[in-house]
């Protein structure tokens, strides 16, 4: 689906294809995984490639299904920047957040599934819908909020690397990103204390960081993301079953 991902096993290096573009590479045990974009077309082609042939699957990418969400009261600074001071900040911190995207680790920590990260409330926003804030229609909420109180232990759903970790990101606030393998990357943003720093090795299970507020919130949440290269994903829809509600 929209938002969603697929998992596969084939032989170890194998090349996998995307509606005829190179993807990825399967690991050394085979496994591989791709992602599918919260705007995907329905067609999907994959293309496994080994020595010994090739072998396509197509499959239908169902429809998401994206409310709409309105927040107001929050400073404009958060909405509409314009000071150039701020504006050379947030570019130089888009320049640090690319590089912890561009991650293509080459492991499969994927393949376990994910636990949750956080101890919630309440799941208080879901993936893909469109935001209005301040009145003003801006980008779909690209993560899944999950409430809690500030200082709630953050801990990560599945083993990689920290490819990023930032206490005081503008939009962000404490921002940490980790790569499950293959540029399958899960980020988290508003934390209050980061337990982690770039080139850090976790395990499933261990803490990274803790909720918070800071950045553009209204409250103490976990917003928790996952792109897999420029896809951007539904982190929830990896959750091992009876993990997936918060």
């Amino acid at each position: 689906m929209q938002g969603g991902y697929a998992i596969g096993r084939t032989a170890p290096r194998a090349a996998v294809l995307l509606n005829g573009l190179p993807a990825t590479q399967a690991s050394a045990q085979g496994w591989f995984v791709l992602g599918f974009d919260r705007d995907a077309p329905p067609p999907a082609v994959i293309t496994v490639e080994t020595p010994d042939g090739s072998s396509t699957h197509e499959r239908s990418i169902a429809p998401g299904r994206f409310d709409i969400q309105r927040i107001d009261g929050l400073p404009p600074s958060q909405v509409t920047p314009i000071e150039p001071a701020l504006l050379a900040r947030i570019a130089s911190e888009n320049q640090r957040k690319a590089a912890g995207y561009a991650s293509r680790l080459d492991e499969d920590h994927f393949r376990t599934g994910f636990i949750l990260p956080v101890k919630a409330t309440r799941r208080s926003s879901s993936f893909g819908g469109q935001r209005i804030l301040n009145g003003e229609t801006k980008r779909p909420h690209l993560g899944v909020d999950l409430a809690a109180p500030t200082g709630t232990p953050i801990v990560a759903p599945a083993a990689g690397l920290v490819t990023l970790a930032e206490p005081d990101m503008h939009f962000e606030g404490g921002l940490v990103m980790i790569d499950h393998g293959q540029g399958l990357i899960t980020v988290y943003l508003h934390q209050s204390r980061l337990d982690v720093s770039a080139g850090d090795r976790v395990t499933q299970g261990q803490r990274i960081g803790a909720v918070g507020m800071k950045g553009r919130a209204t409250g103490p949440h976990l917003c928790w993301r996952m792109r897999w290269r420029d896809q951007n994903l539904d982190p929830s829809l990896l959750l091992i079953s009876g993990n997936n509600h918060p």
